[in-house]
């Protein structure tokens, strides 16, 4: 049940799905916008499930009550553009009690500070389209701050204006510098600011409740969140109907949609052109329909518009994480597509002409996710998908082709089944523990694959990055315990908790109003060696150079992420002990000297830059020649490795471009860390002078 339960949590993260139309949101008025009884009721309960069963133990005290009023505060102004200092003063004092409030499931401050919310909306919307009837003098040395952490709260409506001023003048000043008319500027400027006054008034009260109790839950920990009963029924809904769209998962940032991962075998990671970070400008349907410009809009909005049935094309205007929001976004076409588990199962590849090992073969398993057809398999069909299964058979073929090694790339894998990643690791040790579990009880949980007998005994490397999570994370932190093989790459994203997805009515039986759902962190992932996954990941033995300008990202990068702690480790028996030094020091020397690796320094470094970068300049000359020297760095670089192979750079934003050319050049970029954890093991392999890979046949 709890594998049948994460899939379906799993299906809702990564899909866009095609629902049936929604009718058309109409502006709510204020007199509606006070809590309801059932909201209240929701309220209470929700307190009771958290304080019982949520895995982090918080105590309501005031404290902690004054965490859930600035995150309710961040969350609907992040960038501190609405509300002023006064406004905040107002609400601090009327939150005093907010702790004794909360428990009662009394509601007023969430409805207050959002009604003062929606008025300060008006009000700095009628102040920007004001703003856009005059003009901008962008030779002024004068600069815009977008960290909200620099600013504080406005201190009057003075203070507001000037914020205002130069917020409207960057959004200008960005429109300009993706060449578009001062008149086209306008228009879509219009439409955003008056769109967002528009949406906020569409917002009901279940819609204030959810919010302000996210904020709540979010204050506790970043993976617990509520759905009002509204956001439960398209749950359901979503369940029911095909699984079509492009296939990424998207989240709120701020004011921008941004890109968490994508899906493998979607249309968005199948192009090549949508990657994590990336934000979502711009939307628009079919080949010719007009661009709306999506900055500002709520989530579920921007999901709306983007998906849609099978066969249909949607247009997206994105702006690269290395050129964050104030560079030039490009247009992408996407057909959608239903996204079968076909186009996420493990394929194999063979990575030969490794220099100073002639004659030496690695194989290289990829795997995209953790699947495991749960259809089929209640079905009672033998012959189910899973990753497992898969995997068996490709590294049989691997070894019957030759290979001394074998290397499993986990990058971008965002996790999936618990079931295949302990499996999975099963084909690598013998039977044994994989990953403990520990519940809000303090109860713990061995995970253990329990078969007999090893299926592959040879050389072996994981290849993991920063987007590797959950079960990736699981099965690499089980094979480095076990020093069954070499974890390679940058360290991986962090996740080591566990959702459940709960009915709240369950727990006011015979009552006929419906209180919504909660999904609620109920359980942590632990090594077998005692540390858990959360927060740190899995370091890898052998860092690529890109680690190090990594910033805080994954889990790191989430507010009240649960921190890091260990248990007592498993009683296991390691596979092996492996020395890392001296393969450490080879690599570096030739990744130093590695064109492909300069180019993939360099993008990382320009992400660094753009995530630490705090404001940008108003003046139109300056920022220019900023973004035409970022595009340059990394574009010099890239040209120079592409060269080196015997291939013509690609530039991705032509009019025209060759697709099987494009196509080439993504993969030549995609097989360089392939390449160098293939070389790392060959020298594992030469300095261990091991006995042969060999493959136990089964069917």
């Amino acid at each position: 049940m709890r594998q049948r339960l994460y899939q379906f949590q799993l299906v809702l993260l990564l899909m866009l799905v095609t629902v049936t139309a929604l009718a058309k949101p109409h502006p709510v008025p204020l007199s509606e916008l006070f809590p309801s009884p059932g909201q209240t009721k929701a309220a209470i309960v929700i307190n009771k499930v958290l304080e019982r069963y949520h895995y982090r133990k918080v105590t309501l005290n005031r404290a902690f009550a004054k965490q859930v009023l600035d995150k309710y505060l961040e969350e609907l102004d992040p960038n501190r553009s609405f509300f002023l200092a006064r406004d905040v003063d107002r609400f601090e004092t009327g939150s005093r009690n907010l702790d004794e409030s909360l428990r009662r499931g009394e509601l007023d401050i969430a409805f207050d500070v959002f009604r003062v919310y929606r008025m300060r909306v008006d009000e700095r919307v009628a102040y920007a389209l004001k703003l856009l009837d005059g003009r901008f003098d962008f030779d002024v040395s004068e600069t815009f701050t977008f960290d909200a952490e620099q600013v504080g709260w406005a201190k009057d409506s003075g203070q507001l204006d000037e914020r205002w001023r130069r917020r409207v003048k960057n959004d200008f000043l960005t429109l300009r510098l993706a060449d578009k008319s001062d008149d086209e500027i306008r228009d879509r400027l219009r439409k955003r600011y008056e769109g967002l006054a528009r949406r906020i008034h569409q917002f009901n009260g279940d819609d204030v409740f959810q919010a302000f109790t996210n904020a709540y839950t979010e204050s506790i920990e970043p993976h617990t969140s509520y759905m009002s009963p509204s956001t439960s029924e398209n749950f359901d809904i979503s369940m029911k109907l095909s699984l079509e769209g492009i296939g990424a998962v998207l989240r709120a940032d701020n004011e921008y949609t941004l890109v968490q991962s994508t899906v493998p075998g979607g249309p968005a990671r199948e192009s090549g052109q949508i990657h994590a970070g990336d934000q979502i400008v711009g939307v628009a349907q079919g080949l010719d329909g007009a661009m709306e410009d999506v900055v500002g809009w709520r989530l579920e909005d921007v999901v709306e518009k983007i998906r849609g049935p099978k066969g249909s094309v949607v247009r997206l205007q994105i702006m690269p994480k290395t050129s964050g929001s104030t560079g030039h976004a490009r247009e992408i076409s996407l057909v959608r597509n239903e996204i079968k588990l076909e186009d996420q199962a493990a394929k194999s590849s063979v990575v030969e002409d490794l220099g100073k090992a002639p004659g030496m073969k690695i194989g290289v398993i990829e795997i995209p996710a953790f699947y495991r057809d749960f259809e089929a398999e209640g079905a009672g069909d033998r012959d189910f998908r899973s990753t497992t299964r898969d995997v068996r058979k490709l590294i049989n073929d691997l070894v019957m082709r030759g290979v001394n090694g074998i290397v499993i790339d986990l990058r971008g894998n965002g996790g999936g089944s618990l079931a295949e990643a302990t499996s999975l690791t099963g084909l690598f040790i013998d039977k044994g523990p994989v990953v403990q579990v520990k519940d809000a009880f303090g109860k713990v949980d061995v995970e253990a694959d329990t078969d007999p007998g090893v299926a592959y005994t040879g050389p072996l490397a994981v290849l993991v990055d920063r987007e590797s999570a959950s079960a990736s994370e699981i099965f690499a932190a089980a094979i480095q315990d076990y020093g069954r093989g070499l974890i390679i790459g940058e360290p991986t994203f962090g996740k080591g908790t566990v959702q459940t997805l709960i009915d709240l009515n369950r727990y006011v039986p015979g009552d006929h109003a419906d209180l919504g759902r909660l999904r609620l962190t109920m359980a942590e992932f632990f090594r077998i060696s005692g540390g858990s996954t959360q927060l740190r990941g899995v370091e890898p033995d052998i860092s690529f150079p890109s680690a190090r300008y990594m910033t805080e990202h994954g889990e790191r990068s989430l507010d009240n992420a649960l921190p890091w702690t260990r248990i007592d480790p498993a009683k296991f028996t390691k596979a092996g002990a492996l020395s890392f030094d001296i393969l450490k020091m080879k690599s570096d020397a030739r990744t130093a000297k590695n064109l492909g690796f300069k180019m993939l320094e360099e993008r990382s470094k320009l992400m660094r830059d753009v995530e630490e970068q705090k404001q940008v300049s108003l003046r139109e000359r300056e920022r220019r020649v900023n973004e035409d020297q970022r595009d340059h760095r990394f574009k010099a670089e890239r040209d120079l490795f592409l060269r080196s192979k015997g291939m013509t750079p690609v530039d991705e934003d032509a009019d025209q471009v060759d697709e099987d050319a494009l196509d080439a050049q993504r993969d030549a970029i995609a097989r360089i860390e392939v390449e160098e954890a293939a070389r790392i093991l060959v020298d594992a392999i030469q300095l261990e002078r091991g006995s042969s890979p060999r493959a136990v046949m089964r069917d």
